[in-house]
């Protein structure tokens, strides 16, 4: 690798996946010139197609009102099996498997009614570090409605070197407390440090330890190479905000493992969604639950919503994952050489050195500590630069394959060394 703009600039010209850079609207510095956008961990950019399939839709209810439920090229009933069958394959599922619907949160509580089921002296859920905020709220709900203490039953694994846990540690700790563990939460990526994780190992270790297994992929879904279905995990959650792009507040989506389908025995909270397609316009008595984690699903479909994130599956499908995470591997790691060489004495990289144990994300700590590093993001904010600050001390940054490039991560790392050059201890 080298470190100069020219290089930087040579890598971009080599990129096959540069033409998608233009696929997607930029915000604006105060001089017209892009932002250096590093974010997309956070809130994805808007593709340009998404305007043309909102009017698409938009007259389709002009000229069909409530028969384009039924009519026309998209029928609004069917529409989520469409993004279903494409979601799916971008994860890795079967599509019974999957189903888009609600945000994050709120499928994770409708898949914890079914799947965290605490008996005798199974009443621990096993968390990583540090979990995104939303999900130890949610589970700490759910043991508080089973009458169990979530100071008790909520058990975060002990970090390792540099707040990290490996997929070892997690063993060791099922092995020795396995039988107390009725479910083990566990993100794809952690939000907060970035590391990867294997989720096949995780999923094997909750079983023979007899727990149910979850995860949270909010990170992972469009950042990350993923096989859910063989993973064997019983259940997954994730956003379409970050990676996926599919806007502030997307629709997001469940995994439910099909060994679950049709089981009589799970509790679930049905609504009319949830109905097998063919009967519930019948607007029968009784629930007759769709095959598949449709079951799952409960109010009518947002359609409108759901637009965005058609968008950005078109690029998905058209780039490829395996393309775009071989340029992550690059792009990120590119990003890693620069600031090691460059700014090595004044930044600590958090997230795991091997690329593999990562995705396109790396979380940064100022040495000189956690003033240094808010003054810093401050700063960078200030010129134009949009990364974000996660408490106590970190700064993320992610250079997404579909519109980063190599040049903006060589513009990162030049503005963070003039900037630590002026910013006070």
């Amino acid at each position: 690798m080298q470190d100069s703009l020219d290089h930087a600039r040579e890598l971009d010209r080599r990129d096959p996946l540069r033409v998608y850079r233009d696929e997607f609207m930029f915000p604006r510095c105060s001089d017209g010139s892009d932002q250096l956008y590093f974010c997309g961990n956070s809130l994805g950019l808007q593709p340009r197609g998404v305007a043309a399939v909102m009017d698409r839709e938009l007259q389709h209810w002009h000229e069909l009102a409530v028969e384009g439920h039924f009519r026309g090229e998209n029928p609004w009933t069917r529409y989520p099996q469409r993004l279903q069958e494409r979601m799916a394959a971008l994860i890795g599922a079967r599509p019974a498997e999957v189903a888009v619907m609600n945000t994050l949160t709120v499928n994770l509580h409708l898949l914890l009614i079914s799947f965290f089921r605490p008996r005798g002296g199974r009443r621990l859920v096993l968390i990583e570090p540090q979990p995104f905020p939303s999900d130890r709220y949610a589970l700490a709900s759910h043991l508080r409605l089973h009458g169990l203490d979530p100071d008790q039953c909520l058990v975060e694994i002990e970090p390792g070197g540099r707040q990290l846990v490996d997929e070892t540690s997690i063993e060791a700790w099922l092995d020795e407390r396995g039988e107390e563990v009725a479910l083990v939460l566990w993100p794809g990526v952690q939000y907060a440090t970035g590391q990867c994780f294997d989720l096949r190992r995780i999923a094997a270790a909750a079983r023979k330890a007899g727990a149910v297994c979850g995860f949270d992929l909010a990170h992972s879904v469009g950042n990350v190479p993923l096989s859910l279905h063989e993973t064997g995990a019983d259940f997954a959650v994730w956003c379409s905000y970050k990676y996926l792009n599919a806007g502030p507040g997307a629709i997001g989506g469940c995994f439910v493992h099909e060994r679950h389908h049709g089981r009589t025995d799970l509790n679930r909270l049905n609504g009319w969604w949830g109905n097998d397609l063919a009967s519930r316009f019948r607007m029968a008595r009784e629930f007759e639950p769709a095959r598949g984690a449709d079951a799952w699903q409960v109010s009518t479909p947002p359609t409108l919503a759901m637009l965005p994130l058609e968008a950005s599956l078109d690029l998905f499908e058209r780039a490829g994952m395996a393309a775009l995470r071989e340029k992550s591997l690059a792009m990120t790691n590119h990003l890693e050489f620069l600031i090691e060489r460059r700014l090595g004495r004044q930044i600590n990289i958090v997230t795991p050195a091997d690329p593999a144990r990562r995705g396109c994300q790396l979380s940064l700590q100022v040495k000189a500590g956690r003033a240094a590093g808010r003054a810093l993001f401050e700063q960078l904010e200030a010129a134009g630069t949009v990364g974000d600050w996660r408490e106590p001390d970190i700064v993320r940054v992610a250079p997404v394959p579909f519109y980063n490039s190599f040049e903006d991560c060589w513009r990162f790392v030049d503005q963070v060394k003039d900037l630590l050059s002026v910013t006070p201890a």
